[in-house]
């Protein structure tokens, strides 16, 4: 009798463990592949909607949720990484990333004030120059 118990505690403890391993693993919301260049020009595609959606649009909400998911997603999986980290690319873009998303955690949904745009939109275009020299 404490032998199938010992078991059964042991092998749901197994499963379980698994459950979160996959859940961990497939919640990707996000979009990010872990291919550098296409997480690049996705998230510079995510950030210049957002950037150019107007006050007054629909789906402005889930727009910025995602573009606030793949900054999150973007700097925690490149950062440490020696072969992007390293990259003008990956500079430029953390330099955009820090700047809109302190703007999102400072002033939330308001609009984007005229000289953080313009400068979000120069260093994101400096960013896809780089990723697509491969710098």
């Amino acid at each position: 009798m404490m032998f199938i118990k010992s078991t059964l505690s042991r092998l749901l403890a197994l499963v379980l463990v698994a459950v979160i391993a996959l859940v961990g693993c497939a919640n990707n919301s996000s979009g990010l592949t872990g291919n550098y260049t296409q997480d690049t020009l996705a998230v510079i595609e995510t950030l210049t909607k957002a950037i150019d959606l107007p006050d007054d649009a629909a789906d402005k909400t889930d727009v910025q949720t995602l573009a606030r998911e793949q900054i999150n997603d973007y700097i925690s999986r490149y950062r440490r990484q020696s072969n992007s980290g390293g990259l003008r690319s990956f500079t430029t873009m953390q330099t955009a990333l820090n700047a809109l998303a302190g703007y999102y955690t400072a002033y939330g949904s308001r609009p984007l004030p005229e000289k953080l745009k313009k400068r979000l939109e120069q260093e994101l275009k400096q960013a896809k120059i780089a990723v697509d020299r491969g710098l």
